[in-house]
């Protein structure tokens, strides 16, 4: 039955189905079902295309062409129909099995691909790959796209800005000038090193039939290299093997995807507050949309809803993957089920991933520099400039600068006059002087420019 997105259960497919669309034929049963049969077929024609299995003859033209339209050709009424042989046999997988069966019919070359389907294998073998194959797609074709555009409009901004002095807040509190555009390349530095750990996470694998010995391989064919045709069969699907498992693969990847996942998102989390904060102090304006209201009863209000939804869809997300990292590597003996209902909730946590990446990429779009604000509270901060003037002192020997600054500048107010007038009486080279009386906060900004630019 058909149920409308405004009664399910979570706002991935409720409020939100919108934004996860990308996912729903990765991660949605029809998704599990369809990379279900793809596995079943390539290992049937896996098996064709070895001589040592001298009983399973190679497939003809026409029967390369019938098994490739099964997975090709898949459809929302096959997966329904998958479904109800599953309510007769009680056994997903084997409903897969069944579904092949029919699909192939009766003739002259069905009857020893019927026999030879799901040979060697147990379950765990379908589904593992078949995950494998799901998370490597919504990686591939989803999130690391997302990722990239992001990052677009993060350097757009960085490079634009990054000349703009602002007003560091360390502890929050004033210190050192920075500009707006360094701060925002330091988000992309961290979200660059991280997004490459985790488009570099190996998608492992396994195919080695009962409780990963090859048991049922080796009693029917002592003399073939059962693993050597098996890891060639996983490397072809593009999932690297696993040499060593039990009945399942052991999910050590899965958490390394996972908590590589949540580390991008940590990062995208802190950046989201930050962003909050600037925009509560005015360093950025939200690009008005006439008909949108902020609050019921404030009128006024343009809230930074967008980095709130992204904060709030980011942190879900962590909660999932970490529970995934936790849990999946964890099985009784050589394999209990408690997997299997966890890894069917891959969709939900990628899809609060995706639904934050949108939510973040649109705040940005939003955003309006507001620089007249950003420089009317760094142009009335000299007492950041206490740093440099010190640090000058001590490359001329003058004793304890740190210390006749810190009487001059902390816990109070310090005004150009006040410093300049200190700066005139330092036992320091004119031309130091001079170079210090020039300084002003705005042009205290070190190589924050250079930096934002090089990102």
């Amino acid at each position: 039955m058909k149920i409308p997105a405004i009664k399910a259960l979570s706002p991935v497919d409720g409020r939100y189905c919108e934004k996860v669309n990308e996912l729903r034929n990765i991660f949605s049963e029809y998704g599990l079902i369809r990379y279900r049969i793809l596995v079943e077929v390539r290992w049937l024609q896996r098996l064709s295309d070895e001589p040592e299995i001298a009983e399973l003859a190679p497939l003809t033209s026409v029967m390369k062409d019938v098994l490739n339209h099964i997975v090709d050709n898949f459809s929302i009424d096959d997966a329904e129909r998958v479904k109800k042989i599953e309510a007769t046999t009680n056994h997903d997988v084997k409903a897969v099995e069944y579904f092949i069966r029919e699909k192939l019919g009766d003739g002259p070359e069905t009857q020893a691909l019927k026999d030879f389907l799901h040979f060697g294998c147990t379950s765990e073998d379908i589904n593992n790959l078949s995950y494998a194959l799901m998370l490597r797609s919504a990686r591939v074709d989803v999130l690391i796209p997302q990722m990239r555009e992001l990052r677009s409009k993060l350097s757009a901004l960085a490079k634009e800005n990054a000349g703009l002095p602002m007003l560091s807040r360390t502890h929050g509190q004033t210190a050192s000038p920075t500009t707006l555009g360094k701060e925002i390349a330091n988000v992309i530095a961290r979200l660059d090193r991280t997004q490459k750990q985790f488009a570099n996470c190996e998608i492992l694998g396994k195919f080695n039939g009962a409780v990963g010995n090859y048991n049922a391989h080796t009693i029917a064919y002592p003399d073939v290299d059962w693993p050597g045709i098996a890891h060639r069969f996983i490397e072809s699907l593009g999932i690297m093997p696993n040499a060593y498992t039990t009945q399942i693969e052991p999910h050590d990847w899965t958490a390394e995807y996972s908590h590589a996942l949540m580390r991008y998102n940590t990062i995208l989390i802190d950046f989201s507050r930050d962003i909050w904060g600037y925009i509560s102090l005015g360093y950025f304006k939200q690009k008005v949309t006439r008909d949108e209201v902020g609050s019921s009863t404030m009128p006024h209000k343009v809230n930074p809803i967008d980095f709130e939804n992204a904060e709030g869809n980011f942190g879900m997300a962590n909660a999932m993957l970490g529970h995934f990292a936790e849990k999946l590597p964890i099985s009784r003996w050589q394999s209990d089920l408690t997997d299997s209902t966890v890894q069917r909730n891959f969709g939900s946590a990628v899809g609060h991933v995706l639904i934050a990446l949108k939510s973040l990429s649109k705040g940005i779009d939003r955003l309006e520099v507001n620089s007249a604000a950003i420089s009317a509270e760094i142009s009335n901060a000299w007492e950041v400039l206490g740093e440099a003037v010190q640090t000058v002192m001590r490359r001329y020997g003058i004793p304890e600068p740190y210390e006749k600054l810190k009487g001059l500048t902390r816990g109070q107010a310090v005004s150009k006059e006040i410093l300049q007038d200190f700066i005139k009486t330092l036992d320091i080279p004119d031309e130091e002087i001079e170079r210090l009386l020039a300084l002003s906060p705005e042009s205290y900004i070190g190589l924050a420019a250079e930096q934002a630019r090089d990102i």
